[in-house]
Formats: C-alpha cells, structure tokens, sequence
C-alpha cells in the first residue's frame, strides 16, 4: 500500500529505518522534516503492527533540530510549562490551543508578508520591513501566551501568578504591537 487518501505512507522497520513507499526509498528523519517543511502530507506507520506512530516520529524529529542548532524554538520555560500540563484537567484543551495558536501565527504570518510584498514589492526596503514584522508577531504569539497562561489560572488556581516585571514587560510588548499595527495600517493606506 503506497498511500492512504492521498498521504505518503512511511514504514519504519525494526532497525529504524524508514521507508517511503510513495518513492520506494529509504529516508532519514531529516529528510521528513524537509518533507514537512515542503507541505507533504505523511504518516508513519510501524512496520510490522501497521500502528500510526506519526506523533513519535515527529516529537523525535524536533528533539532531533532542538539539540542539532543553537536555534532553539522551545524555550525552557515553555517546555516547563507543557509538562505542568500532563495528567492535568487542561491537558486535553492544550492541543487544540496550540494548534489554534500556530494556526492563526501562520496566518498573520503570510498575511504580513503579502502586504509588504503589495507594499514595496521585491526591494530591498521591503525585504528589510520583513524582519522587523517577522519578530512582530513573536509578540502576537507571546502575547496569546499570556491569555492561554491566565485562562489557565482560571481553571487552576494554584498556579503562581506572574510576576509584576514580567506583565509589564508584555505590556510593553503589547504596545510595541500596537505601533507596529498602526503603521503597518498607514502604510497599508499609502
């Protein structure tokens, strides 16, 4: 069996290798992680027991990029956060708040950079504009952070509040926010 409704099926042996029957080659755990990043539907099936182990495959392949750079996209704090979670009442309503959450990131993500795109087009301004947007939404991000942690609080109420320093920090994050929308609407006007 190739594929299932359209997904490249992956077989992982008892050696740990991997299969991909859609190309009848053997590929590394990097080489699904390009396949990722590419868009391309897959899962990883067990190759004796048929089992789906996609989510342990994945889970492995960011452990793998985590420990590979220096750029690590998980903070400690947040990984800390994520085990508080396990065995706890909201553990199933963190999976759909993390999805939501990327969702829309990726969202706003390519809709800022259409806009600079529409707005200045292949410059080098426009290229330069991106960053500073790209590090914008972090703030967006960090900011739904803050209102998942207080909805938490809310339905556990043993956990510390956040320190003062720290809310103020995100407020100023917030209208740094803010700003940035407001000229990022100006320019949308020009």
């Amino acid at each position: 069996m190739a594929k299932n409704e359209g997904q490249i099926v992956i077989k992982k042996y008892a050696n740990r290798r991997l299969y991909n029957t859609g190309t009848s080659t053997y590929v590394t755990l990097e080489d699904l992680a390009e396949m990722v990043k590419r868009g391309e539907d897959f899962t990883v099936q067990d190759a004796k027991t048929e089992t789906d182990i996609t989510h342990s495959v994945l889970t492995q392949i960011i452990f793998e990029q985590e420990s590979k750079t220096g750029n690590t996209l998980l903070p400690i704090s947040f990984l800390r956060q994520l085990i508080t979670y396990y065995g706890d009442q909201m553990q199933m309503v963190v999976p759909s708040f993390l999805e939501h959450s990327m969702r829309a990131f990726t969202e706003q993500q390519a809709q800022m950079r259409e806009q600079v795109n529409r707005a200045f087009g292949e410059t080098p301004l426009g290229k330069n504009l991106q960053l500073p947007m790209q590090m914008g939404r972090w703030t967006r991000f960090a900011a739904n952070t803050e209102l998942f942690q207080q909805a938490m609080q809310m339905f556990s109420p043993f956990m510390a509040p956040p320190a003062a320093k720290k809310a103020a920090t995100e407020a100023k994050d917030i209208d740094e926010l803010k700003e940035h929308v407001r000229l990022q609407n100006k320019l949308d006007n020009l």
